[in-house]
């Protein structure tokens, strides 16, 4: 990893933890099991890269990251911890291992890690709600957040169309339509969101969405391969599990080669959707890269 990108992607990650850390109850806090949960997953060693694209994004429109925007990254990895709670039960995905830790339900019990995941979606709204921005963008980055958790197009829709699409032939479609839903959501409100805290306007937001659509895909594109290439110990969750559940991937469809091709072109169509912005979009554009670029 570059150094300026590793510098990017660490100083976002310890804001995000000293946010993180402020926000959530503490373990001892009554019931100290959830708290304890909560934490357990939350905690777990992740990269932090939706709060990373959040800061970016912000620092995209207003030149530099705006005081405060932390919390907001805060509440999308929240979001995004309780997906992957939910994710690995043994009704969805069934998985042991996450960020190479003990996945949630595996510590605490499944109704635990059930209401674990529910707690820490309604914690993110919480904070959501109380961000140090003007209320008008408050309520749109409410919106936005919502909808891209929801059932259309959004982070539970897609994985309803993958849990009920496995053992299926998969089709370009209908991969692209749950990688752009199930992962590539998150991402894209996580920069879209960004730029709202930082005041972007109408035309800034339609450039982020496509930028964030963009780099979504290819994320997700890169997951699919690593999934087929690296091990459990380098991965930080079981290796193999797409091929051996028979999901619809990209490199199912495509290949590994055509997929990291895909990855790669999709980025470059990414960061022209970023040029209006010039040197104000280095930092958003290198973590994108490295998005593709990355080994786990």
């Amino acid at each position: 990893m570059p150094a300026d990108v590793k510098s990017i992607i660490q100083e976002g990650a310890e804001l995000t933890d000293k946010a993180l850390e402020a926000l959530l109850p503490p373990t001892g806090t009554v019931p100290a099991s959830i708290h304890g949960a909560m934490r357990h997953s939350t905690f777990a060693g992740g990269k932090r890269l939706r709060p990373v694209l959040v800061m970016q994004a912000a620092a995209t429109i207003a030149g530099h990251v705006p005081a405060g925007i932390e919390r907001l990254g805060a509440a999308i990895e929240m979001i995004h911890t309780y997906s992957l709670i939910h994710d690995d039960l043994p009704a969805l995905d069934n998985d042991d291992l996450r960020r190479g830790q003990p996945t949630c339900h595996k510590v605490y019990g499944e109704a635990i890690a059930i209401l674990a995941g529910d707690a820490l979606q309604t914690q993110a709204f919480e904070v959501l709600a109380g961000l140090d921005c003007p209320p008008s963008a408050t309520v749109q980055i409410v919106g936005l957040v919502a909808n891209a958790i929801g059932t259309v197009d959004g982070m539970i829709g897609g994985q309803v169309i993958d849990i009920e699409s496995e053992h299926q032939k998969p089709t370009p479609e209908l991969v692209e339509a749950i990688h752009r839903a199930k992962t590539g959501a998150l991402i894209r409100v996580s920069v879209v969101a960004g730029g709202v805290y930082a005041g972007a306007t109408a035309e800034d937001v339609a450039r982020l969405d496509l930028f964030g659509r963009k780099a979504g895909l290819a994320f997700q594109i890169v997951d699919d391969v690593l999934d087929m290439t690296v091990d459990s110990a380098q991965l930080g969750k079981t290796a193999g599990k797409d091929l051996a559940t028979e999901k619809a991937t990209w490199p199912a469809v495509f290949g590994i080669e055509q997929s990291r091709r895909d990855a790669a072109n999709l980025i470059d169509e990414a960061f022209a959707a970023l040029e209006p912005y010039g040197a104000k979009a280095e930092g958003l554009k290198s973590v994108a890269r490295y998005l593709v670029e990355r080994s786990n």
